[in-house]
């Protein structure tokens, strides 16, 4: 029986929304799960499925948060076996990487097929130094493989076959593998279709050990996905994520996955606006719809989350005359959030008055200032008083008025109005 942690997608380094506390978040995670589910577990081993890190080029404070967790587990004499990512992986042309960095220094296996265009076999065992796979004390055979992009189809068909050459071993094989099965997430490109996987449990592969896609998933009991260790855009709170805790023995396997973890809590708000309302009736409802939140619990201020509110529909306002930049730092005060996101994705209200083909000048133009007028919050229960002001305006101006007579109407219309 073995017992392993199978965990992807940590992306140490992490630097979107120019936040270094952020950053530290996926080391926290990355830390704390590993804590948690292997050395307190005591497991048998640990699998990295690719990007251990955000950027191929990382910070010293970076390989400083990935040498620490890495330690802890030697400590435990918990091996790490991983492979690279997309995020990670050699530049090209390039003969090392930070992942090699870490396996010359002990602190983990890096499993690589063979260089087969300098004449190298597809899977060596693993030497100490350098090897394709390991055979593991626990009854476990575990393959490693690299980045391929949208050649993952072909390069399944490579590796089915060279699994099926290699030397009788344990009874059970993981193969790691980084790359998405289709169906999982909306809007991903180049995913691999089920059927493409098939040649691998042919071959023998018990534990198709994914990532690459930031969703849990597990697939006819074979090809399992944890997602990834933190959140790396507002969008994935919707998903499950964390690091599957594994039990492969002849009767087959158990995974479980585990979340309870230290994660950077994430909000995401939302308003529908209808276009009626003015612009500091827009203010407050954004006041008004965080304050809800925080009252129901959704958001705890001392956990200094993320946050997000969308604004969406329509406004009667000309949208860029709203001071965004001072509303997002009021709900940032409010909230203590992190990082507060304002999203405002609104449309200006449009009004369209049928016109007869046989309208005159002075119609078409009463139906112009009404739909301007109407199209506001503002004046808009105002707009058919108003339209037939600003012809009358016109009209005094085109006929010569002076300056006194067309302040007179204005002042009078106005107390007319009050």
């Amino acid at each position: 029986m073995a017992r392993f942690l199978h965990i992807a997608d940590v992306h140490l380094g992490f630097d979107r929304y120019d936040s270094p506390e952020r950053t530290r978040d996926f080391f926290y995670a990355f830390n704390d799960l590993v804590e948690r589910y292997a050395i307190e577990d005591a497991v048998d081993f640990v699998i990295i499925v690719g990007d251990l890190f955000e950027h191929r080029t990382i910070q010293p404070a970076v390989l400083n948060h990935a040498q620490i967790v890495l330690r802890s587990l030697q400590a435990a004499n918990i091996p790490v076996i991983a492979i690279e990512g997309n995020h990670d992986n050699r530049p090209y042309g390039a003969a090392t990487s930070w992942l090699r960095y870490l396996s010359d220094w002990g602190l983990l296996t890096l499993l690589e097929p063979g260089a087969q265009d300098a004449g190298e076999p597809f899977y060596e065992p693993w030497d100490g130094q350098r090897g394709g796979y390991i055979d593991l004390d626990c009854g476990v055979r575990i393959i490693g493989s690299q980045w391929y992009g949208a050649s993952a189809p072909m390069a399944i068909q490579q590796i089915a076959t060279a699994i099926e050459q290699l030397p009788p071993g344990p009874a059970h094989q993981i193969l790691l593998f980084h790359h998405g099965l289709e169906g999982q997430i909306a809007r991903y490109q180049g995913a691999l279709r089920y059927g493409d996987l098939l040649p691998l449990k042919t071959a023998g592969v018990d534990y198709l050990a994914l990532g690459h896609i930031h969703k849990s998933y597990i697939v006819e009991d074979w090809v399992f996905n944890p997602g990834s260790v933190e959140a790396n855009s507002v969008e994935e709170v919707r998903y499950e994520r964390g690091g599957f805790q594994v039990t492969i023995d002849p009767s087959g396997i158990q995974a479980k996955l585990c979340q309870d973890y230290q994660q950077r809590p994430i909000v995401r708000l939302s308003i529908k606006t209808q276009g009626q309302e003015l612009m500091e009736d827009l203010v407050q409802l954004a006041l008004q719809e965080t304050q809800a939140a925080i009252a129901r619990g959704a958001i705890c201020p001392e956990e200094r989350p993320i946050v997000e509110l969308q604004i969406r529909g329509t406004v009667g306002f000309n949208r860029l005359d709203l001071d965004l930049r001072d509303l997002q730092q009021q709900l940032q005060t409010l909230t203590h959030a992190l990082i507060f996101l304002l999203k405002f994705n609104v449309d200006t209200l449009a009004y369209g008055s049928p016109s007869s083909p046989d309208s005159d000048r002075h119609q078409i133009e009463r139906d112009i200032y009404l739909d301007l007028l109407s199209a506001s919050s503002a004046y808009r229960s105002q707009a058919q008083p108003l339209s037939e002001a600003l012809l009358d305006l016109k009209q005094l101006q085109l006929s010569g008025a002076e300056e006194e007579e067309l302040y007179h109407f204005l002042a009078g219309f106005c107390c007319d109005e009050a």
